[in-house]
């Protein structure tokens, strides 16, 4: 699994003019990727690594201070675009693998103590973000 982890003072998703969710206080957004080898472990990895990343202000995490998360589902991270102008997608899990793998990244969020927020799988979302730091980084698990 791979996710895209920023800083935010606040983020936003909108579907179909809908905001579907979002943090209105300092915290995570989450764009999460999943490719066709990943299970259920690195779905449990990668949401305690979300849940104890010390990336807020002071060194601390979403855990210390009780800090949301916007988590987003993302194929687009596995995009390989080195040959030619137009990224292929094959390393990204199709949707009936990759959905239930995004969810357990959430629920084990939520089973850790965290408020979560997320976008809607598949659908056309418009991302909003104010970026703090910036920080952004690249998370493989």
């Amino acid at each position: 699994m791979r996710a895209v982890v920023q800083r935010v003072t606040s983020a936003s998703v909108v579907v179909d003019g809908q905001t579907v969710g979002a943090v209105d206080e300092p915290g995570l957004l989450v764009l999460v990727g999943v490719t066709h080898t990943d299970t259920a472990a690195e779905a449990r990895r990668l949401a305690a690594k979300l849940w104890g990343l010390r990336v807020l202000h002071g060194e601390k995490s979403c855990s210390d201070v009780s800090a949301p998360l916007l988590v987003i589902s993302q194929f687009t991270l596995y995009g390989d675009a080195r040959k030619g102008r137009r990224p292929t997608w094959q390393a990204a899990a199709p949707g009936p693998v990759a959905e239930p793998l995004v969810e357990a990244v959430v629920e084990e969020l939520r089973a850790l103590g965290a408020h979560v927020e997320t976008g809607s799988f598949g659908a056309d979302m418009k991302v909003s973000l104010v970026n703090d730091g910036p920080i952004t980084l690249i998370v493989d698990v």
